[in-house]
């Protein structure tokens, strides 16, 4: 167990770190990202001999299947990484970025500088290649980054922050920047949501560490909460596309924030598409649950409770709902979302408009898996989380969502009158 002077003298460093990191060059942090980057090609054997141990630890304490893969730095992640890497890297730098200048009656020119936040928190469980990814564009931004990981990926944890911090010291930067919390002691969390070196806090977990942060932190907390995530297919949607889509939302990664949990269709389509969805994952093994409707025609499901609807569930299950109408299937998604990825499969353009328009979710898709929601695949190299309030930021969080603005003014001797 830490106590809690030393984890406060870890913020001290931090906030040290950030205000020499608010100052570096943009080249300086590139570096420090592509020296990260290179480290993952050329070191990949110590990461693999860590990652190993966190999973044989995680099976013998009986983590789930979906658990297991969030866990997981396999060669697409460790590839995806390294490609995320180069991709914010290549980004331009937004700090000292002049925006919206204006000029006054009298002459006074007035706008705002992008600037960095300070001191990120970020407490998050499982994920190690999370771990690269805040770490990155916490360093973009100008940011200094104290992490706090699960307890599952200790070990990967502390060799892929080794490796950030040797990154950042070779680039010329303060190693600090980039600080792992020496403990998976959970008490850390409270200590860390009562720092007040830290200028923001993103929980990235489960609904109850989530609720915990929220209420017990004294500064802004961002949270990135669970994917209650929806695709309503449309009366004359294209069948084959919203069973490709289905699938690929619920399979792909079952264990993900932006996996597909519920499927909403349109009574003219319920009796040609189910059928066709059950098929097709059959094979994968995930369990369908349905209202009545949905059971007439797919009577071997198990029937969903009222609790279904609003459950996230990261594993192989799926709940299904037959509706008259998109009027319909928008008010289930108002009941039960999460404000987090919805989805419409339609060939019919005013439905796809409207879809966009009234649903309130940080990602909207129209005929596309909502596996989309993620930082890498919508530009942004990486993310530190999918913010599902809307304070400052709504949805995918990247550089410029770290990041804030301060007023400007730019005169020539002027004096208030």
């Amino acid at each position: 167990m830490i106590a809690p002077s030393e984890l406060h003298a870890y913020g001290l460093r931090a906030k040290t770190a950030s205000q020499t990191l608010a100052k570096a060059a943009p080249q300086a942090k590139n570096t420090a990202l592509l020296s990260m980057a290179e480290k993952l090609r050329a070191r990949r054997a110590e990461i693999e001999a860590a990652n190993r141990a966190d999973l044989e630890a995680a099976r013998l304490a009986g983590l789930s299947t979906a658990k297991l893969d969030r866990l997981r730095l396999d060669e697409k992640i460790l590839a995806d990484l390294i490609a995320g890497l180069e991709q914010v890297a290549a980004m331009p730098d937004p700090i000292g970025e002049i925006e919206g200048i204006t000029t006054r009656p009298n002459g006074l020119q007035v706008g705002r500088m992008r600037i960095p936040l300070g001191v990120v928190g970020f407490i998050y469980e499982s994920r190690p290649n999370a771990t690269v990814e805040a770490s990155a564009l916490t360093l973009k931004a100008g940011n200094a980054i104290l992490l706090r990981g699960g307890k599952e990926a200790f070990r990967s944890n502390q060799v892929l922050v080794e490796f950030f911090r040797e990154s950042l010291s070779e680039a010329g930067l303060p190693e600090d920047a980039v600080l792992l919390v020496p403990t998976t002691d959970r008490a850390a969390i409270l200590e860390m949501c009562h720092m007040e070196t830290l200028d923001l806090l993103i929980p990235r977990g489960g609904k109850e560490l989530i609720e915990l942060v929220r209420r017990e932190a004294r500064m802004p907390v961002l949270a990135h909460a669970e994917g209650v995530n929806h695709l309503y297919v449309d009366a004359g949607a294209d069948l084959e596309m919203a069973v490709r889509i289905a699938l690929n939302g619920k399979v792909q990664r079952p264990g993900t924030c932006n996996a597909l949990e519920k499927v909403l269709v349109h009574a003219a389509e319920a009796e040609r598409f189910l059928p066709r969805l059950e098929t097709a994952l059959s094979a994968t093994g995930v369990e369908l649950r349905g209202d009545e409707r949905a059971r007439t025609i797919l009577p071997q499901i198990n029937p969903a409770t009222e609790a279904d609807w609003s459950t996230e569930y990261l594993d192989l299950i799926l709940t299904l709902k037959v509706v008259d109408s998109l009027e319909e299937a928008l008010e289930h998604i108002a009941r039960y979302g999460s404000h987090h990825t919805e989805a419409i499969c339609t060939n019919h353009h005013p439905h796809a408009m409207r879809f966009l328009r009234e649903v309130d979710a940080s990602l909207v898709l129209v005929n596309a898996s909502p596996r989309f929601n993620d930082g890498f695949q919508l530009g942004l190299g990486a993310e530190i989380g999918i913010s599902t309030s809307k304070l400052h930021a709504y949805g995918v969080m990247g550089v410029r969502e770290l990041t804030t603005t301060k007023w400007i003014a730019l005169g020539s001797g002027q004096i208030r009158e």
